[in-house]
């Protein structure tokens, strides 16, 4: 019999190099070593046997996989959406009647309702439709929903590949082709960006693959126990003579807790089989993975951010741990909220009522830069690095126009800075399931 501590250790290799091979990319774990490992596991060891292959075959081995690897990470391709519903689909048919006559009436009523769950938001997540991708047709719309908060987003910034101005909270998706609104990140799972159009399908495929793989591992459980019943005795006996236990050893405790749990384990694939105890281990084993990926979303709802502003504000701060990072206080001509004006045109060049001209303040950036949206919120700060350390003597003149004279401080912490796309909690779920 193989030893419970290398069947111990060989399930904890594996859930923990699925862990870190989901998460390891997170900023939260940038500095960690999860983050470290998960350096290790995609780009040292993938480098340290490019150079092996190198020397051995002269790269072909390495240029084969790296064609492999490209396209399955860098080109929009549908092969990890089919594993993934295929995954599901096999599951559920191998699953559900081995047990469907074992089941209370009210399951037989729920499988129904939670199976196709899975199926439905993973549609919705991978449509394509315009409140995710930005075009020329609703760009303007785009540029009204957000303002720049002049630390992770700027006016006037153009995309290169698609030669338009990037609305606040955008990112050009190098995958999709296009830009994305409010872009969070390319998922794999669902083969597309997932932003403002399609986010909330999203979180709404994490917690039915949540609450359909815990359903099913509570399942098996409920099912096949009432079967083990008869081979308890036979199989507590056996484990009752392997050897001497000292109750004041814990390492002694250890081993026949493992040993009874790999009894069970042993007693449930035997009477269940790969239909009914396989599937329903799996499940057990892999529900906390989509569960972890909801809880950092939420996370991420909480603290008023995407995937892809995390990263940023994870940039920030490791600068301001450098020392290099000053924030500034805007003008308030600058700024929509505290303008004269509060007509429907507040940038006319003659007034609707007087024809008296209306000027700009020459502070303010044109309109097709950066227009009225309908956010709450307008951000009072600017944030700046600087290379030597030093408070800026001289600014871009972009920054320069909106920037205080000699407001400019030293930040250590992200707390010393707002977020204006934090509306709190409840107001930013809200906007995420718009």
């Amino acid at each position: 019999m193989v030893s419970a501590r290398a069947i111990a250790l060989f399930v904890v290799a594996v859930s923990s190099f699925t862990f870190v091979a989901f998460f390891g990319r997170l900023p939260a774990f940038r500095n960690t070593p999860v983050g470290f490992l998960h350096r290790l596991i995609v780009i040292h060891i993938p480098s340290a046997l490019r150079r092996l292959d190198a020397r051995l075959t002269n790269g072909r081995i390495t240029n084969g996989g790296s064609r492999l690897g490209h396209y399955l990470m860098y080109e929009k391709h549908p092969v990890v959406l089919i594993f993934f519903l295929g995954l599901v689909s096999a599951s559920a048919t191998l699953f559900v009647p081995a047990v469907w006559q074992y089941l209370p009436q009210r399951h037989k009523f729920l499988i129904p309702v939670l199976l196709p769950q899975p199926f439905i938001f993973t549609y919705l997540s991978a449509r394509r439709n315009n409140k995710t991708y930005i075009t020329q047709l609703n760009h303007a719309a785009h540029m009204r929903h957000y303002p720049y908060d002049r630390v992770l987003f700027y006016p006037g910034m153009m995309c290169g590949t698609c030669h338009m101005l990037k609305p606040p909270r955008s990112k050009h998706c190098s995958i999709c082709k296009t830009c994305v609104s409010r872009m969070d990140h390319h998922c794999v799972w669902v083969n597309n960006c997932l932003g403002r159009g399609n986010y909330r399908w999203f979180l709404a495929l994490l917690l039915s693959t949540t609450v359909l793989l815990a359903y099913g591992a509570y399942l098996a459980y409920t099912t096949l126990t009432p079967l083990t019943e008869a081979h308890y005795t036979k199989y507590k006996r056996w484990y009752r003579y392997e050897g001497e236990i000292d109750p004041t050893s814990w390492p002694s405790m250890f081993d026949v807790r493992l040993h009874y749990f790999l009894m069970y384990t042993s007693i449930y694939l035997e009477v269940g089989g790969l239909s009914a105890s396989g599937v329903g281990l799996l499940a057990l084993l892999t529900w906390p993975l989509p569960l972890g990926l909801l809880s950092y979303h939420v996370y991420l709802i909480w603290a008023g951010m995407t995937t892809n502003e995390s990263a940023k504000w994870a940039d920030w701060r490791d600068d301001m741990a450098d020392g290099v990072v000053f924030l500034g206080d805007r003008r308030e001509e600058t700024m929509h909220s505290y303008r004269a004006s509060q007509s429907p045109a507040p940038y006319s060049e003659t007034s609707s009522t007087s024809g008296t001209p209306v000027m700009t303040p020459p502070e303010t950036p044109p309109e097709e830069e950066e227009p009225r949206t309908t956010w709450p919120l307008e951000s009072r700060h600017i944030l700046i690095r600087t290379r030597d350390g030093k408070p800026p003597e001289s600014l871009p003149p972009r920054i320069n126009i909106v920037a205080k004279d000699d407001s400019f401080k030293r930040v250590w912490n992200l707390s010393e800075v707002e977020n204006v796309y934090d509306l709190g909690f409840w107001d930013n779920l809200m906007e995420v399931l718009k």
